[in-house]
């Protein structure tokens, strides 16, 4: 990410309030440093000619330093503010990004988005309440302090002129290094949360066979204090460099002033003035060295955020007409992963009328999931389309499509609430007595409606959870606005009495059912098939 990436100024409009703002703070900034040299510098030549300050004097110097400060503190706020707006604003781009289903093929690794959803963007405070505004600062002030110089003295402004680009050149280079010191810190940070992460999902795995990954853990941390301690060294070399340069440069301008001043060619007056300024040029270029370095861990997590945010696909806003008077038509619909030459799901074409009872059938890895997931809108197909009613799915409203749809996948997601409460995500508004029924058509009637489950109903068994799932379907159907249910192998691990409940609920819905099916009182039970993957398998239970 560059010092100002374009692609933040465009993505929030905090910043572009906030750098108008800075621009203006800036601006008075550099004025009132001006004035204040010149006050002082008058000031001071009257003591040494012997005459006593005015308290006009005074006065203008205590506002000086006063109105300085509170332009400071006028920027910190300014910063603070945006520097919020920034992180929520990204936040909330990058968690809805992450969470949109279209991107189930490209979706970063958990541990990458906890990362940088956490202390990644929290970095940004340097960033904006440092970096930034003495980026607006360092190109106002200097110019403005070097025509002021002039003003005065012609030598000592050529002087400055001439030496400051050399700082600002080492400070771009130095720069560079550093960012590179910290990306890679960066990376190293990221390599350590994924690994940690893994080591936390698969650490029952690691227990029954009893295996340590202390080894492991203890590298990739080793590693990250590395990369830490070779940023840490570069920052502290570069701002005593810095510092170094920038005194040598205003060395230069104090000996010619008093050379002169000494000699007679220049008033003491004037000298002061310029004397008071020249520090004031090279000042913000060192604390914008300072806080460049920082500001390089925000910098790396917003550049990061901007970089996953650039893959979003754009949605359409197309209306879809409803599933219950529309047919959905498969047009030659097949995907093909980025990278393989074999298609995971080869051209489908068919015609779902309203109301059916389609089985997907077709061997394990044909594509009947990820028929599911192009139905969803999960996945835009890489040859054909889905037509509804005319319409292409590509095109639609991806919100306005998914209210029609109720989804069962092979692993239902439960919430650490209610059985009550994990149902009427399909219809928030459901009474218990509607609940308690889609329980009952889900072959779950002994499930108590008050009962909290554990994390992902971890409590639950795997044929319990997947009939929380499917009230939860013929809920979203019964009293909500699904007109479309979608299923992945719904009644594996019920036994058959529930089974035959689960087939006898979707027949009696009405509505459109589309089921992958491998089990043969399912394909018995659908009005029509659609063979995945070239050839119809059934397995027999």
């Amino acid at each position: 990410m560059k010092p100002l990436d374009p692609r933040l100024v465009r993505r929030s409009r905090a910043v572009r309030r906030y750098l108008a703002a800075s621009i203006a703070v800036g601006v008075a900034t550099a004025v009132v440093v001006v004035a204040q040299a010149a006050l002082l510098a008058w000031l001071i030549a009257r003591g040494f000619e012997g005459r006593s300050a005015t308290a006009a004097m005074l006065t203008g110097v205590a506002l000086c330093f006063t109105a300085r400060a509170g332009l400071a503190w006028v920027h910190a706020l300014l910063s603070e503010r945006a520097s919020v707006a920034v992180k929520s604003g990204l936040r909330d781009e990058v968690t809805a990004a992450v969470l949109d289903p279209r991107r189930i093929g490209d979706r970063p690794e958990s541990a990458r988005v906890v990362s940088l959803l956490g202390p990644g963007l929290d970095a940004l405070d340097p960033y904006f309440g440092k970096f930034l505004p003495q980026l607006v600062l360092t190109a106002l002030v200097p110019a403005t302090v070097v025509v002021a110089i002039a003003t005065t003295d012609l030598v000592a402004a050529f002087t400055v002129a001439i030496t400051l680009p050399l700082v600002v050149m080492f400070l771009v280079l130095v720069g560079k290094l550093t960012r590179d010191k910290v990306d890679r810190r960066y990376e190293a940070l990221q390599r350590l949360g994924a690994h940690f992460g893994d080591v936390l999902d698969g650490l029952r795995v690691l227990k029954v066979h009893g295996r340590r990954q202390d080894r492991g853990l203890r590298k990739v941390g080793d590693q990250h204090r590395r990369e830490s301690v070779k940023a840490l060294r570069m920052a502290f070399l570069s701002s005593f460099t810095l510092e170094l340069f920038s005194t040598i440069c205003v060395a230069l301008v104090a000996v010619s002033i008093g050379l002169r001043v000494v000699e007679g060619h220049m008033a003491l007056g004037p000298g002061l003035f310029v004397l008071l300024l020249a520090p004031e040029a090279f000042l913000p270029v060192k604390q914008m060295g300072s806080h460049f370095h920082a500001s390089q861990e925000g910098v790396a997590a917003a550049g990061d955020a901007l970089d996953l945010l650039d893959h979003e696909r754009a949605a359409g806003t197309a209306a879809v007409p409803s599933v219950a008077t529309a047919p959905v038509v498969l047009d030659a619909v097949g995907v093909t992963r980025p990278g393989r030459d074999v298609p995971v799901l080869a051209p489908v074409t068919a015609t779902i009328e309203p109301g059916s009872f389609v089985a997907l059938t077709g061997p394990s890895g044909s594509g009947k999931s990820t028929l599911l997931d192009v139905l969803l809108g999960f996945l835009r197909p890489t040859t054909g389309r889905v037509l509804v009613g005319g319409v292409d799915l590509a095109t639609a409203d991806p919100a306005a499509w998914r209210r029609q749809v109720a989804w069962v996948p092979q692993v239902p997601g439960l919430l650490r609430d209610t059985v009550a409460a994990n149902v009427r995500l399909g219809a928030r508004d459901a009474s218990d007595d509607e609940v308690a029924r889609a329980l009952v058509g889900a072959g779950a009637p002994d499930l108590p409606l008050d009962r909290v489950l554990e994390d992902q109903g971890r409590d639950l068994s795997a044929g319990e959870r997947r009939r929380v799932g499917i009230a939860r379907a013929l809920l979203a159907v019964r009293c909500g606005e699904a007109r479309l249910v979608l299923m992945d192998e719904p009644t594996a691990g019920l036994d058959a009495a529930a089974e035959a409940t689960v087939l006898r609920s979707l027949r009696d819905l009405g509505a459109t059912v589309v089921v992958v099916a491998h089990h043969r009182d399912v394909v018995a039970a659908a009005d029509t098939t659609i063979a995945v993957g070239g050839r119809q398998e059934v397995t027999v239970r």
